[in-house]
């Protein structure tokens, strides 16, 4: 049993359907990747995560019960479209959302501050929002969305305006987060930070789950059973990339059986990108 349980959930605006009997399972202390193309149904299914509309059909269970308010309470949700009050002070805005998750304002004020010097943002705590440069309120952002220790947190696109390196200490951030106990869902199009961050994902596609697993499972399932070899035998030095139907230990004693000496071995697998774009395009680029 996951943390979330989505079972059959279908929902439908006008004539659309957004989401067409979804069911997932998502992992407790994991990073779920919720993964799909524009308007494949990933934000609809995450504001029905968050009670912010509610399923046509099918039903949404936190710890194997039907989620409620107060469930909701112990999320922390970064949209993909931020909302800040600009004309506040930066540091009341924080306090204001940590008390709306239910932080008292003293110790909102104690946990901010922390965040505040780990992000190398402290300077900027009675300066108004408007004056934040747009990675400055990305951080502020993320740190609202995770200063009340939720256990259950939603990033939608969550490097979305970094550079590279405040994408990598936000990185870092899920990271020690997912150790510390939180669930994450990571929603987001970077097929690169799923390969590092994501222990399992789900594929929405037209409204439908068209693929779930862990991400090197998954890897390895659309691979095409090839191995990169480095060796060295009589003639030299070579670098191959053989056929592995019967396994990498089969062509490697292979090699070996000849007098080869081996000095490097990779399983050759997929990246997810390619994966992703087979499954929603048809094209294959494996």
């Amino acid at each position: 049993m996951g943390l979330i349980e989505c079972k059959g959930v279908c929902k439908t605006f006008g004539t659309k359907v957004a989401l067409d009997h979804v069911t997932l399972d998502i992992p407790e202390g994991k990073i779920f990747g919720l993964l799909g193309p524009n308007g494949a149904g990933k934000t609809t299914l995450i504001r029905i995560i968050n009670r912010i509309t509610v399923p046509a059909e099918g039903e949404v269970l936190f710890k194997g019960a039907p989620i409620t308010q107060r469930d909701v309470e112990k999320i922390g949700y970064m949209p993909e479209e931020r909302g800040l009050y600009r004309k506040m002070k930066v540091g009341e805005q924080a306090v204001y959302l940590a008390q709306l998750k239910g932080m008292s304002a003293r110790d909102a004020q104690q946990e901010l501050k922390k965040w505040f010097i780990r992000f190398g943002i402290q300077d900027w705590w009675n300066k108004k929002v408007e004056e934040l440069s747009k990675g400055m309120a990305q951080k502020l952002q993320f740190i609202t969305t995770v200063v009340h220790k939720p256990s259950l947190m939603i990033l939608d696109e969550p490097f979305s305006g970094f550079d590279p390196v405040n994408a990598e200490l936000i990185r870092g951030e899920i990271l020690r987060l997912r150790d510390e106990g939180a669930t994450i869902i990571l929603s987001t199009h970077n097929m690169e930070s799923v390969e590092e961050l994501c222990d399992n994902i789900a594929l929405i596609n037209a409204a439908k789950v068209v693929l779930t697993g862990g991400v090197e499972d998954i890897r390895r399932r659309y691979g095409n059973n090839r191995v990169e070899v480095v060796y060295t035998d009589a003639e030299g030095s070579h670098t191959d990339i053989l056929p592995a139907e019967e396994g990498g230990n089969a062509v490697l004693a292979a090699l070996m059986e000849k007098g080869a000496t081996i000095n490097a071995f990779r399983e050759l697998m997929p990246r997810m990108n390619d994966i992703f774009i087979k499954l929603v395009t048809g094209e294959d680029k494996l």
